[in-house]
């Protein structure tokens, strides 16, 4: 795949996870629909387009480039952390915060106010994750070991000590308010048709990730923390338990 063909799937990846069509991205160059289909089919791109699209995409020309130095990561690939490094994570909550925020590309100042730490406090975090090898402190200067994304281990220390926790507090909501949305369908699907919701909810969340890794720079006032629970299985609600089908005796 040459260069632009890098940078031109990066751009539309970057497109489909902000959710614009080529109809609205052409409003928002004052382009019609059919001139912004000939840009892309064309590779017809000067560097001032591209630099008016990342605008519209609230993104840099520079993070654009970043994104399209690499192929987009599979799941697997997606970096872990040591199981020691994850067991101190586990160990504290309000460390696991502190490290979380950090990753998110907040100030040291907002970090202690988000969580009512003293500078003490502040301190003793960073030399514990210091000491994990998380991040390196050089004298006011953090700099990370890690960045996002990051997948923890299916049955690792982090899982285990808070999963349960985020699936009860995460779903006491009635997701009527603004920016928030739940939608349950249950069906029934031939494997073949499993296998490509599996697909689809795989890429849907590293859409997720590579949003996150996108924002890490936006200011902390124009973020919120938001969560995404996507899960699927085989599954027979309660109340039609009495009507699964019965295996037939031979």
């Amino acid at each position: 795949m040459s260069e632009t063909d890098r940078l031109i799937s990066a751009l539309k990846r970057c497109l489909r996870t902000r959710g614009f069509t080529y109809g609205k991205l052409g409003k928002a160059l004052g382009l019609s629909e059919s001139s912004v289909k000939r840009l892309f089919a064309d590779r017809s791109f000067t560097i001032a387009r591209l630099e008016k699209i990342c605008a519209v995409l609230d993104m840099s020309f520079a993070e654009l480039a970043a994104l399209s130095n690499g192929s987009r990561p599979q799941q697997t690939e997606i970096p872990m952390l040591t199981l020691e490094q994850e067991r101190v994570l586990a160990s504290n909550d309000s460390l696991l915060a502190c490290f979380y925020l950090l990753l998110n590309g907040h100030e040291m100042t907002a970090i202690a106010a988000r969580l009512g730490a003293s500078q003490r406090t502040m301190r003793s975090w960073l030399a514990t994750l210091a000491r994990a090898h998380l991040l390196e402190v050089q004298g006011n200067t953090v700099r990370l070991n890690a960045k996002l994304p990051i997948a923890w281990r299916v049955d690792g220390p982090v899982r285990r000590a808070y999963e349960r926790q985020v699936r009860a507090e995460f779903l006491q909501s009635p997701f009527t308010e603004r920016n928030e949305n739940l939608s349950f369908h249950s069906a029934e699907l031939s494997q073949a048709s499993i296998r490509i919701m599996l697909r689809k909810l795989e890429r849907l969340s590293m859409d997720f990730a590579e949003l996150a890794v996108l924002d890490a720079h936006v200011p902390s006032r124009d973020k919120l923390s938001f969560a995404m629970l996507a899960a699927c299985r085989p599954w027979v609600f309660s109340m039609f338990s009495a009507y699964r089908p019965r295996a037939t005796r031979t």
